[in-house]
């Protein structure tokens, strides 16, 4: 006797939008407006807002000593001023290119190189990491510039330590040729922050393509340019691009080095240090703010720059690019 079974086919349900749901999404979304709202006011009033008056300010005549009702609308003679009459705008931008040149690259060389270093296992790697990266801790601060300036005057123990070799050191300084070159120096110093980056990105390279590179026959160089250098690269393009800005904004050690002025002989006059002595030592604030307003857009087309070039030398292991 034959038995047949019969296969039940389970009801298929529908999926159904929970009744409500729209609404909770909405309270979900009301609520997170209200923990973003100390964000979103802190940015109104203290970013945007001074951001508009500044650029409405840029097309005024405004010297911060006199009353509001004296202030006149100049149209934009204070940017045809920057760009044909004056000098000093033109020898700051030129000061700064040169610093942002040269500092960037030592030092994302150097953070680069010290990182290739410290990324292995041995004695005592933590306190050398740390010890790397105590400079960045101390930032853009006032009292390093101090300390900075104390050591490379003519009286200073850089000096005193050239003197051990039988080297007559010079005021540094205070020396045109050589001012901008401590500068330089002492943003190379602090390249503790971009080393841990590159410390992170090493330590994602996987191991197999350094051992599939050695079965070939690959040697030390031919490791870091064919393994190490395109797997970085996207991180190498990330601190470029954050310390190309970051370079480019340069102002407590040239306004401490210099004492405020961007001497000896504007050697030091670094764009924000020359757009803050126009707003507060000329008192020209509308002519600063119109200052302010060429550095946000030359900063602006520069990153848009880096981005336009990356897709030619960045390099992703998804096999994406960075578009």
């Amino acid at each position: 006797m034959a038995v047949t079974t019969t296969e039940r086919t389970p009801p298929r349900h529908s999926a159904r939008v929970p009744s409500g749901s729209g609404r909770g999404v909405r309270r979900e979304g009301r609520a997170g407006y209200v923990f973003l709202s100390p964000w979103l006011l802190g940015f109104g009033a203290f970013t945007l807002l001074p951001m508009l008056g500044s650029l409405l300010l840029s097309f005024t005549d405004y010297d911060i000593l006199s009353d509001w009702s004296e202030l006149h609308f100049v149209g934009f003679d204070n940017y045809t001023r920057m760009f044909t009459e004056d000098p000093a705008f033109w020898h700051a931008v030129t000061v700064t290119v040169l610093f942002g040149v040269i500092a960037v690259p030592l030092k994302l060389a150097a953070a680069f190189g010290v990182a290739l270093l410290l990324n292995r296992e041995m004695r005592g790697v933590g306190f050398f990491r740390g010890l790397f990266y105590l400079p960045s801790l101390l930032g853009g601060s006032v009292a390093l510039g101090f300390v900075w300036y104390s050591m490379f005057n003519r009286d200073g123990s850089f000096n005193r330590l050239l003197a051990l070799f039988g080297i007559h050191g010079e005021g540094w300084v205070n020396d045109p040729d050589w001012a901008l070159g401590t500068l330089i120096l002492l943003a190379v110093w602090q390249f503790g922050a971009p080393m841990v980056i590159f410390l992170a990105g090493l330590k994602q390279v996987p191991v197999e393509l350094y051992e599939a590179a050695a079965v070939d026959g690959a040697g030390a160089w031919r490791k870091f340019r064919s393994v190490t250098m395109p797997m970085m690269s996207p991180v190498i393009f990330f601190n470029l691009v954050l310390e190309t800005i970051h370079g480019f904004q340069g102002f407590t050690s040239a306004f401490v080095i210099s004492g405020g002025t961007g001497g000896p002989v504007d050697s030091t006059l670094m764009y924000t240090l020359y757009l803050y002595i126009k707003g507060f030592t000329d008192y020209e604030m509308g002519y600063a703010s119109a200052l302010a307003w060429v550095f946000l857009a030359a900063i602006g087309l520069l990153t848009v720059v880096l981005f336009s070039t990356g897709r030619f030398w960045v390099h992703y292991s998804d096999g994406g690019d960075d578009r």
